[in-house]
Parts: structure tokens; C-alpha cells; sequence
């Protein structure tokens, strides 16, 4: 089942536009649009616009954004759960929270909740991807903001 739309989007007024495609490209369009469970054409399209705008914002790297580290290690790798734990410390400003899940052997799912600047996150991403062990991670961005943790923060209002 399809996600709702951001909550900006429901409360904003709707425009309407004409799209030209291939008749092949719409027939697909309306498999996806049925398989994934989407009221309509305009939702599948809009959660597709969405998509691609987020990773724009991600591109430009300025933007502050919300969002998840998904990582899969080998937690049998010395020092490795040391040197996240370390980058996370590292990172405090931009690291929110974390969780971790023991997987079959010697597998471990770690997800980081962060928020920041775009590029700054994709960069603590990548030094956690990179890091040996690491069999494979994912930096997931939205554009929102967490309003601030602690109440008395000068952003609190």
C-alpha cells in the first residue's frame, strides 16, 4: 500500500497539468499504479516528483534534512562497532538516535537516525559505508526538519 502524501502536500492547493507520453510508458504507469496500490495516475506521479526532488535538495547539499543511515555489517570485524559508535560521537550535532539488530550469524542491521545539512550527512554516510565490514549501507534523506530535542534550545519556540 502507497504512503500518504507529505502533509505540505495535503493541505496545499492543487494545480493541474497535462502529461504526454508514450502509450507503452502509460500502460506501464497504470501496472505500477495498481500493483503498488495508488488511488490514482496523479498520486503514483506526484510520489514520483517527490522522489526526484528530494534527491535533488540531496545533490545540492545545503539543504538541512531528516533522515536514516541503514547499515549491514559483520559485527565479527575487531574494532568495527567501536569506530560507528565513535563516528556517531564524532557526529553528535547531526546523529539523532540509533538502533541495531542482531541478524543470523555474525550479521548486524544498524540504522542511524540523523539530521543536518545534506552533504554532511551523505559524507558521515560514507565514511560508515566505507568502513571495513560494512557489506552494504544506505543514506535514506526527507525533506523536514525535527523541531529540537531538547527544551532549552535557542531554535525552541
Amino acid at each position: 500500500m502507497s504512503s500518504p502524501p507529505p502533509l505540505d502536500q495535503r493541505s496545499s492547493p492543487v494545480a493541474r497539468i497535462s502529461v504526454s507520453m508514450p502509450e507503452d510508458l502509460l500502460s506501464e504507469l497504470d501496472g505500477m499504479v495498481s500493483a503498488r496500490g495508488f488511488e490514482s495516475r496523479s498520486q503514483a506521479i506526484s510520489e514520483m516528483i517527490n522522489q526526484q526532488l528530494l534527491e535533488h535538495k540531496r545533490q545540492l547539499g545545503g539543504e538541512v534534512m531528516v533522515g536514516t543511515i541503514t547499515l549491514l555489517y559483520d559485527r565479527s570485524v575487531r574494532g568495527l562497532q567501536k569506530d560507528l559508535a565513535d563516528l556517531q560521537c564524532d557526529h553528535i550535532d547531526e546523529v539523532i538516535s540509533s538502533l541495531h539488530v542482531h541478524l543470523m550469524g555474525q550479521q548486524m542491521m544498524e540504522v542511524v537516525l540523523v539530521q543536518g545539512p545534506a552533504a554532511k550527512l551523505q559524507a558521515i554516510a560514507d565514511r560508515m559505508v566505507t568502513l571495513r565490514g560494512v557489506v552494504t549501507g544506505r543514506l535514506q534523506l526527507m525533506a523536514a526538519t525535527m523541531p529540537p530535542l531538547h527544551p532549552l534550545s535557542p531554535l525552541r519556540e
